[in-house]
């Protein structure tokens, strides 16, 4: 166990009180509760935590929130709960937390990986691309190694046992950040009465306010933290205000949809975290109004040797100061571009630090500072650069050069012994929601970065994010966003009064903004790094330039600069400005890569949220569903639902139970649950008008008690779905589609209605869950209904097909219909769904003399190929005209428009070339082809790639012919009946087979099969 040599006696959020014990790499360390895992490290002298992506060079702690590029662990050992890529400077730590390195071996400070560090000059920008490509390598050869050598971590392995949750919220103002003009905003919102939700990704409230000295700066006569909990405790304490910490804002989406990651539990231990209360949760908000109070992010310098452990950002150095009580060196070095940074070292040196120099490019530094830096006794070298820097798995010093006025160095080298290099290149506004929101940037010159210019949606930026760094300003800025929010949400809201700030902290003033800081050494051996997480050097998007990537979107993608899980919050200005000098061109013409969601990686187990293993795609059953459970259903989902796919004997194999299920249909009776089929109520004095604008075939003269199919088609003349209407009055017609089709059919018919066809008079309702139904196949089953039901006389001889009848069982009312999807004798009976499991028991009863058995969805799309019906989505795919399945028939010449119409006239679809719907009988009856097999025209296969002509849609053994039969999509198919062709097959020679009509029945009563 180590102690924490660099902790503060006082001071952060920590609670000294009580000692956390963690493992690190194998090693015990301890900490405090309020540590992250980076402070709680840091305490304890340890800077190196990782190793970089490409070159495994040693990675240390850079920053102290999620902008840290490259601090990424692996948390806990559990195979079902480990999280990988994890950043330390956001993990929170807790009694027992296991945290290990990434993809490194042996170990963390010896890594054999970094073997390609040594050979970094064969490794440039883009090898892959050049090296593992065409004909001197497979990338899919080389691909597993390259991953496995990339540190990154691993994802589990087992099912997480964690719950997480998705919740919807609508709020009238959103604030996001909650620094110092996030809780203005918030407050002023709030106390206006407006429904506030305020999200702040760390634990405690205040931003930059925990960076601050207490002594030094109060804001209400409060020590900062002080005055930021005061603000939460009244927050909290309004009915319509909710606050979210740990809660990050990932997108910013349409209409004011924003998404939030809140990290309920992880700060807990496994067996600490509530029963009640899930690990994460994802908000999905709809604010009328947004508040982007984001903050700001430090830019890094660029320079020779920059990416060693120890080098970190000044800003992140304070925080580590005051808001954890953690000294992150003793033997400071502080290189900077602007005031702000000037601000840290002073800190630093309060807190304990030796402060062995402040190096600043400029030369014009304020007088104020260089006096309190004199007065202090720090040495100042104004108008200098750091040049590089030397130590292994630690920074251990830094040597330093004048500036020239040309941007070069000169003179003597200077050698500066330290344990942290503080570094500050400005702070550059984070744009990333607001960019997000669609919103447009403006290039700020004197800041050298993107600020936000004119918002896109109902959205005001304030504060830092605004480009208004003095904490006056922020304070101001926020009051008024935040009432300006609430009075645009509809909530009358004035501005509240900022509180006073004594003290105060010094602004950056202007930075002298540089892309690359010059080192005086020959450009092959200047390595100064971009993106830490994917060490992207400024020599490789120099060489992404050279090779023609002038894009910055191409330039990002050629070099992997920004692409890492931080998405290059510390890097992407300085590539962007690397890229505009290398072009010769102003930064603002160079422009930004997009700013995608999420902003920061966001689990997909919170994503999924609740909605994970039965609750994913909640399936919905038929009011027989327990029956089919207890007599041994398979069941397949369709669309939303669950279907029985067959029902399986003791010792029976599936195969064998559907050829018994279908014989049955064939030869004696079988019933079928077929309460899942779409169902649409239809009424109105225009009812019939529609269905003739809706179908592809006439229905003026369709009379009360008949039934009739029809195709529905899409504006471009495709197949989208089929079914059977039947007319029960001249202005009354009940319309079937397919399961998986009805909601979509339903919300098609209504976009239409009342879009399109606005005048007529028609009125759709949904009932497919409100009729259960049974249909019976088989010669027999005309007998099961006449011995069933009353007021009906079923005989095949006097109730012809394609009618319906009102009918009653013991009294209850049912529709009885003579309708085939078998091509055998078959009726349906509909029921009110609460009668649907009696009826099947009473169908079951009654059909008991007449062997009945159950059937189930595989044996029906047999019986349905055996007569050579189609079902959509299988025989077709969004691309299948009613001409292409050879069904001319159904599409009406005589009657007027239609959806798709127009679109079956054009070249395409009219071509006699187009793939048809065919019959296929193989040579070998007993071979059963594979569903999606292509059909070719020659027996042998010639190189790749083969010319194809089609495909098989569905393929089957059929026990009513003896033998296999396939139904299949070929080009000109009506054209090649009788024709030989090919199926391949993979790893056999192809396979031979006859071209026939789809009718396998018909083709056995004339002898053919």
């Amino acid at each position: 166990m180590t102690a924490q040599p660099f902790r503060r006696p006082s001071g952060g959020l920590i609670d000294r009180s009580r000692v956390v014990r963690f493992r690190f790499d194998g090693r015990d360390f301890t900490g405090h509760p309020g540590d992250t895992l980076a402070s709680a490290l840091l305490a304890n002298g340890e800077h190196m935590v990782a190793r970089g992506f490409k070159y495994h060079r040693p990675r240390g702690i850079f920053g102290a929130g999620s902008e840290d590029p490259a601090a990424l662990v692996q948390i806990g050992r559990d195979a079902a709960r480990t999280d990988p890529n994890t950043r330390v400077t956001e993990q929170e730590i807790y009694d027992g937390l296991q945290a290990t390195a990434q993809n490194v071996w042996p170990s963390l400070k010896f890594d054999v990986g970094s073997l390609n560090d040594w050979v970094s000059a064969f490794l440039p920008a883009g090898f892959y691309y050049k090296t593992f490509m065409g004909p001197l390598g497979s990338w899919m050869a080389f691909e597993p190694f390259i991953r496995r050598a990339a540190c990154a971590g691993r994802a589990p392995s087992l099912p997480d046992p964690d719950a997480y949750e998705k919740a919807n919220r609508h709020c009238d103002v959103l604030v996001v950040g909650g620094g110092p003009a996030g809780l203005m905003a918030a407050l002023a919102a709030g106390r206006a009465g407006a429904r506030v939700i305020l999200a702040e990704e760390t634990a405690a409230l205040g931003g930059r306010l925990r960076s601050l000295d207490p002594d030094k700066v109060h804001i209400g006569g409060k020590a900062p933290t002080a005055w930021a909990d005061d603000v939460r405790a009244e927050l909290e304490g309004m009915d319509d205000v909710t606050v979210l910490a740990r809660t990050a804002a990932f997108g910013y989406y349409a209409q004011n949809f924003v998404g939030l990651w809140e990290r309920v539990s992880d700060h807990l231990a496994p067996h600490d975290r509530p029963e009640n209360l899930p690990r994460q949760r994802v908000w999905r908000v709809r604010a009328k109004e947004v508040v982007l109070a984001t903050g700001a992010v430090e830019r890094p310098l660029v320079f020779h040797e920059n990416d060693r452990p120890g080098v970190m950002l000044a800003g992140a150095a304070r925080t580590f100061v005051h808001r954890y009580g953690v000294l992150p060196g003793k033997r400071v070095l502080v290189f900077a571009n602007n005031d702000s940074a000037w601000e840290a070292a002073f800190d630093l040196q309060a807190a304990g630090a030796r402060v062995t120099g402040i190096v600043d490019l400029r030369r014009d530094i304020d007088g104020s500072l260089l006096s309190a830096a004199a007065e202090r006794g720090i040495a100042i070298h104004p108008g200098a650069a750091v040049v590089g820097t030397s130590g292994n798995h630690r920074v251990s010093g830094a040597t330093v050069r004048r500036m020239s006025g040309a941007d070069r160095v000169e003179g003597p080298v200077t050698s500066i012994e330290c344990d942290l290099l503080a570094v500050s290149g400005g702070w550059m506004p984070n744009i990333a929601l607001f960019s997000q929101s669609r919103g447009k940037l403006l290039f700020d010159e004197d800041l050298g970065a993107f600020r936000p210019g004119q918002s896109w949606q109902r959205e005001r930026t304030a504060g830092s994010a605004a480009a208004t760094f003095d904490l006056e300003g922020c304070l101001k800025e926020g009051a008024k966003a935040g009432a300006e929010a609430a009075t645009k949400a509809g909530v009358a809201a004035r501005t509240i009064r900022a509180p006073k700030v004594e003290g105060g902290e010094r602004p950056q003033g202007s930075p002298r903004v540089m892309a690359e800081i010059p080192s005086g050494r020959p450009k092959h051996k200047v390595r100064a790094w971009i993106d830490l997480q994917d060490d992207v050097t400024t020599k490789d998007l120099k060489l992404a330039v050279a090779e023609g990537y002038d894009s910055i979107e191409h330039a990002k993608r050629y070099t992997t600069s920004g692409m890492g899980t931080d998405q290059g919050k510390v890097a992407n200005m300085n590539a962007f400005a690397l890229v505009a000098d290398a072009l010769k061109k102003p930064a603002w013409q160079v422009g930004t890569t997009t700013y995608r969601q999420p902003w920061k990686p966001v689990t997909f187990a919170a994503l999924a949220g609740q909605h994970v293993g039965a609750h994913f795609h909640p399936r919905r059953t038929t009011p027989m569903h327990d029956w089919h459970r207890a007599n041994e259903a398979v069941f397949e989902p369709v669309g939303d639902w669950l279907r029985a796919r067959a029902y399986m004997r003791d010792g029976e194999r599936f195969d064998d139970a559907v050829q018994r299920e279908s014989l049955a249909a064939r030869q004696q009776v079988a019933v079928l649950d077929a309460s899942t089929l779409g169902k649409i109520d239809i009424r109105g004095k225009d009812a019939r008008t529609f269905l003739n604008l809706v179908y592809t075939n006439a229905w003026s003269k369709l009379a009360p008690g008949k039934a009739r199919y029809g195709l529905m088609l899409g504006e471009d003349g495709m197949v989208m779905d089929d079914g059977v209407t039947a007319c029960i009055a001249d202005d009354h017609f009940h319309m079937t589609t397919t399961t998986g089709g009805a909601a979509r059919v339903l919300t098609w018919l209504e976009d239409y209605l009342q879009t399109e066809w606005r005048d007529l008079e028609v009125y759709l309702t949904t009932v497919t869950e409100q009729w259960a139904v049974a249909s019976l196949s088989g010669p027999d089953s005309w007998r099961v209904v006449a011995d069933l039901c009353e007021g009906i006389d079923p005989d095949p001889e006097t109730f012809e097909f394609m009618n319906f009848s009102e009918a009653t069982i013991e009294g209850v009312p049912v529709r009885v219909f003579r309708i085939s999807f078998t091509g055998a004798l078959a009726y349906e009976i509909n029921i009110a769904a609460d009668y649907g499991l009696w009826l099947w028991n009473k169908l079951m009863e009654a059909g008991r003399k007449y062997a009945i058995q159950p059937y189930g969805t595989e044996a029906m799309h047999l019986l349905r190929a055996e007569k050579g019906f189609i079902i959509v989505g299988q025989e077709t795919d969004g691309t299948v005209t009613p001409g292409d399945l050879r069904m001319d028939w159904i599409v009406s010449k005589a009657k007027g428009d239609f959806i798709g119409k127009r679109s079956l006239s054009r070249s395409d679809t009219a071509r006699t070339d187009r793939k048809q719907l065919v019959g296929l009988l193989t040579d070998d009856s007993r071979l059963v082809l594979d569903e999606g097999a292509h059909i070719i025209a020659t027996g042998t296969e010639a190189a790749a790639p083969v010319p194809m002509l089609g495909h098989v849609t569905s393929s089957y053994m059929s026990p009513t012919l003896g033998r296999s039969i396939a139904l299949a999509m070929v080009k000109s198919g009506g054209a090649r009946i009788g024709e030989r062709l090919w199926v391949s097959r993979k790893g056999g020679a192809p396979i031979p087979v006859k071209v026939t009509e789809t009718d396998f029945l018909k083709l056995r009563e004339d002898g053919d099969v």
